[in-house]
C-alpha cells in the first residue's frame, strides 16, 4: 500500500509539479479576497459608531450600506474588461487602488458625502475581486488542486469577515477604516510577485512567456511543454471574440447555468440573516450578543476551511445540493420561529437555543457550499476567448440580485413579515437544489479545457 501510494505521489509530481508555488500565488492574490471580506463586513459594527459620531444620520445607514453593492455592479464589468485588456495579474493590482482610496476616505470623512464616495469606491473594487481573482486561482491551478485554490477565496473572505467583526468590539469606525488600508496595500505590493497566468499570455500568442509563468508555478524541475501544448491546442488564434458569440449554445448554456447559481447563493437569504444576526442573537442571549455575532463569523471561516478539503473530493454538486438542503431546512425552521415567536408561543427554552442553532448550521451549510463555490464554478465553466467578458455579465447578475435582494428585504417584511420572507428564501433554496441537480456538471478533476469541450458536446462530464 505504501509503495502505491508513492507512486502515486510520484506520478502527480511529474505530470501536475510541486504545490508549494501555486500555493504561494494563491496566498499572495486572495490578499484582495481578504479586503473584499472586510468591506461586507464593516457597516454591521461601524454604523452605530458613525452615529454616535454624527457623521451619519439615521436617513442615511440604508444607502451607505447599498452604495457598496451599487459600486460593485459598475466594478465587475470594469474588472471583466481589465482582464482580457491587461492580463488577470495586472487587473489584481489595480483593485487595490480603489481600495486604498475608498478607506483613505472612510477615514478622514467628516460627513456623509466622503463616507458614501469611500463606500463606492470599496464597493467598486469589491466587484473587480469578484472578476480577476477567481479566474487568476482557477487558470494557475492544475485539475486535481483547483477545487481546494479556488475556494481559498471565499475563506480569505470570511477571514475578513471574521477580522473586522473582531475589531468592531474594540476599535470605532476611523480606527477599523484605517486597519483596511494595511491589506489592500499588501495587495499592491504582493502582485508584484505574481506571474501572469498561462492562458492569458498564450491568448495573445506570448507562448515564451506562457512557459516562464508556468515554470513559475510548477516544480522547478518539471517539463511543462506538454501543458502549455495542452493549454495552446484549446485557442483560435485566428479568430477575435464577438459579442454575438453568446447567441451560441456552447457560450450560452454556461452563461445561464452560472448566472442561476449565483442568483441563487444571493436568494438563499444570506444578507437577510446576516442582517439578522445581531437581532436574533440580541432576543436568545442578550448579555452576549456581540460576542455571539463574532463566533459565528469564526464558525464561517472554519466551515470554509473544510469546505477547501472537501472540493477535490467530494465535488461541486454534492455540496451544493447537500448545503441547499440543510439551508431549506433551516430557513424553514427560521420562519416558524418567526410565526410562533409572533405569537407568543415559544418556551423560554426554545426562544434561546432553537434560533441560535439554526443559524448556525445555516452559516455551516452555506459556507459548505453556496459561499465558495458559485464563483468557483464561474471560473471554470466559462471557455478561455470569453471567460472575461462572460464572467463580468454572471458577476453583474449577482450584484444586481444581491442589490435587489437588500434593498427590497424591508419592503419584503412589511409584505409577508418576518416568517413569510424566511419561507421564500427557504423554497428558494429548495428550487436552488434542483437546479443544480438537473444542470450544473460535476467539473471535480476535469481541466478547464476538457469542461470546454463538454458544452461543445465534444466530452462527456456527469450531470
Amino acid at each position: 500500500m505504501a509503495t502505491l501510494t508513492e507512486g502515486v505521489r510520484l506520478i502527480q509530481s511529474k505530470y501536475e509539479g510541486s504545490s508549494k508555488r501555486m500555493v504561494c500565488a494563491t496566498f499572495f492574490a486572495c490578499i484582495g479576497a481578504l479586503s473584499f471580506g472586510y468591506t461586507i463586513g464593516y457597516s454591521s459594527p461601524a454604523i452605530p459608531s458613525m452615529l454616535k459620531a454624527r457623521v451619519l444620520e439615521e436617513k442615511d445607514v440604508g444607502w451607505f450600506g447599498s452604495l457598496m453593492t451599487i459600486g460593485a455592479l459598475a466594478g465587475g464589468p470594469f474588472g471583466g474588461w481589465c482582464i482580457e485588456k491587461f492580463g488577470r495579474r495586472k487587473s489584481i493590482l489595480l483593485s487595490s487602488l480603489p481600495f486604498i482610496f475608498g478607506w483613505l476616505a472612510i477615514v478622514y470623512a467628516t460627513d456623509s458625502k466622503l463616507l458614501f464616495q469611500g463606500r463606492f469606491a470599496t464597493g467598486f473594487a469589491s466587484g473587480m475581486v469578484t472578476v480577476c481573482i477567481p479566474i487568476y486561482l482557477a487558470e494557475i491551478s492544475t485539475k486535481s488542486m483547483r477545487g481546494v485554490l479556488g475556494s481559498c477565496m471565499q475563506l480569505c473572505i470570511t477571514v475578513g469577515i471574521f477580522w473586522v467583526y473582531t475589531a468592531g468590539l474594540k476599535l470605532e469606525w476611523q480606527s477599523m477604516a484605517s486597519v483596511a488600508i494595511i491589506p489592500a496595500v499588501l495587495q499592491f505590493v504582493a502582485v508584484y510577485f505574481l506571474p501572469e497566468t498561462p492562458q492569458w499570455l498564450l491568448s495573445k500568442g506570448r507562448k515564451a512567456d506562457a512557459l516562464k509563468a508556468l515554470k513559475a508555478i510548477r516544480d522547478p524541475h518539471q517539463d511543462v511543454q506538454e501543458e502549455c501544448r495542452d493549454i495552446d491546442e484549446g485557442f483560435d488564434h485566428n479568430e477575435e471574440f464577438s459579442w454575438s458569440e453568446f447567441r451560441k449554445s456552447e457560450l450560452m448554456q454556461p452563461l445561464i447555468i452560472c448566472s442561476a447559481v449565483l442568483a441563487f447563493q444571493q436568494f438563499s437569504g444570506i444578507n437577510a440573516v446576516m442582517f439578522y444576526t445581531v437581532s436574533i442573537f440580541q432576543t436568545a442571549i442578550p448579555n452576549h450578543a456581540h460576542i455571539a455575532t463574532v463566533i459565528i463569523g469564526g464558525v464561517q471561516v472554519v466551515a470554509t476551511v473544510v469546505a477547501c478539503f472537501l472540493m477535490d473530493r467530494a465535488g461541486r454538486r454534492k455540496l451544493l445540493i447537500g448545503a441547499g438542503i440543510v439551508m431549506t431546512i433551516t430557513l424553514l425552521l427560521f420562519g416558524q420561529y418567526y410565526r410562533l415567536l409572533a405569537s407568543e408561543s415559544l418556551t423560554s427554552s426554545l426562544k434561546t437555543w432553537f434560533p441560535v442553532i439554526c443559524l448556525t448550521f445555516y452559516m455551516i451549510g452555506f459556507s459548505l457550499g453556496w459561499g465558495p463555490i458559485p464563483m468557483l464554478l464561474m471560473s471554470e465553466i466559462f471557455p478561455s476567448r470569453a471567460r472575461g467578458a462572460a464572467s463580468a455579465i454572471a458577476m453583474f447578475v449577482s450584484w444586481l440580485t444581491s442589490f435587489f435582494v437588500t434593498n427590497e428585504f424591508m419592503t419584503m417584511q412589511n409584505m409577508f413579515g418576518a416568517s413569510g420572507t424566511f419561507n421564500m428564501f427557504g423554497f428558494s433554496c429548495l428550487l436552488s437544489v434542483i437546479f443544480v441537480w438537473r444542470y450544473v456538471p460535476e467539473t471535480k478533476g476535469k481541466s478547464l479545457e476538457d469542461i470546454e469541450l463538454y458544452f461543445l458536446g465534444k466530452s462527456i462530464i456527469k450531470v
